[in-house]
């Protein structure tokens, strides 16, 4: 695979935040582009890392098979420095740019919401992983998800809470950007819904420098049971070296942070036996291990979130190109939402009007740190 206006590899892509444009060499005119936004630098640039690579995959896999509509597929990519005003001005090049169809957006929510007004000015359909479920109720037909939202993660770690662990008192810690509020949100009815209570309410903000105070508020409340949602892989890390550090050691269930490989990474032995919701799991399906096999042999990493939504991005927009026969913004879009049983890394995609393609989630172990896959839990209403 060559790359035009840059040559980068995995080692590098960490450490250069200038565009870069990924696909088969062609003349320009020839490519369908699909542009990228991604953490290139900042606190999650090694998430950005684990994003490209996912799209890679999927784009090489696409290339190799013979493209698109008779055309190869580039990827086209600007650096969001991990903040909403970075997220907004790399969504505006790359939408400055007419020859490309589609875009895969952030994976965090708030940086969705940044450039959500921008993704409607501009009128062709952005692939985003944040779970916010707010984010596809805006009235924006141009924001399709390709992760499960938090209504579904919060019914999961709810009733696996309940209902397999027998916790009934809860502590719930969580960011208090749109992710952290909208997965709280999203718990607590969920807890209440099943007769549980939320002991105690830890809201506290990303790149925090200690959470003593909160380890020391969930050490008082009389909570049995620990559930979270946490924005980024430092602060889950920081938070479970100093839970154990001052003695807690009630169950932990979860948002799909605390059982990312960064956060494993991280935080060592401090986040053994935590439970978490992860919408892949290498053991969840054949698809998942497919994807599991090319990306290790890539990056000699474990697959997570931030590569594998990617990757089924890429696939599920190919296939509605396919499918519309087209690339332009109205029937891609309305391909996309056609969607019917396609299975990828993530899951099986059926997507609603609303432009949901996942609805469950699975239930994981840390194990000494390996992931296990308990089971998958999945709502059709």
């Amino acid at each position: 695979m060559e790359i035009s206006r840059r040559r980068l590899n995995w080692g590098l892509a960490a450490t250069l935040a200038a565009p870069s444009i990924w696909g088969a060499g062609r003349a320009a005119g020839e490519t369908i582009k699909i542009g990228m936004v991604l953490s290139v630098t900042g606190p999650a640039a090694d998430n950005g890392k684990y994003a490209l690579a996912g799209a890679r995959i999927a784009l090489e896999r696409v290339n190799k098979a013979g493209g698109v509509l008779g055309r190869q597929i580039e990827l086209v990519t600007e650096d969001d420095q991990t903040t909403n005003p970075g997220a907004v001005l790399a969504f505006s090049k790359l939408a400055a740019q007419p020859d490309i169809v589609a875009f895969l957006g952030p994976i965090r929510s708030t940086q969705t919401h940044a450039i959500a007004p921008d993704v409607l000015k501009t009128g062709k359909p952005v692939c985003f992983g944040g779970t916010d479920p707010k984010l596809t109720k805006l009235g924006n037909s141009w924001l399709i998800r390709f992760r499960p939202n938090d209504t579904y993660s919060g019914r999961v770690i709810a009733s696996f809470g309940v209902e397999t662990l027998g916790k009934k008192n809860w502590a719930i810690v969580h960011s208090t950007d749109a992710f952290g509020m909208g997965g709280f949100n999203a718990l607590s009815a969920s807890l209440a819904k099943i007769g549980a209570k939320v002991a105690s309410d830890q809201g506290f903000p990303n790149q925090n420098q200690d959470f003593t105070p909160v380890v020391l508020a969930i050490k008082s409340s009389g909570a049995d049971i620990v559930g979270s949602y946490f924005t980024f892989d430092n602060d889950v890390a920081l938070f479970a070296r100093q839970l154990r550090q001052l003695g807690v050691t009630l169950p932990w269930v979860g948002s799909p942070s605390a059982v990312d490989v960064g956060a494993v990474k991280l935080a060592g032995p401090a986040l053994y036996g935590v439970y978490g919701v992860a919408d892949y799991a290498v053991d969840s399906s054949p698809q998942a291990k497919d994807f599991a096999g090319g990306y290790t042999a890539m990056t000699k990493l474990q697959p997570d979130i931030y590569s594998s939504w990617t990757y089924d991005a890429i696939g599920v927009l190919c296939d509605a190109m396919k499918r519309a026969g087209s690339t332009e913004p109205d029937k891609l879009r309305a391909a996309i939402l056609a969607t019917r049983g396609y299975k990828g890394a993530e899951g099986e995609y059926n997507f609603d009007e609303f432009g949901d393609g996942l609805h469950g989630y699975n239930i994981v172990r840390n194990e000494k740190g390996s992931i296990v896959f308990d089971k998958h839990i999945e709502f059709t209403d």
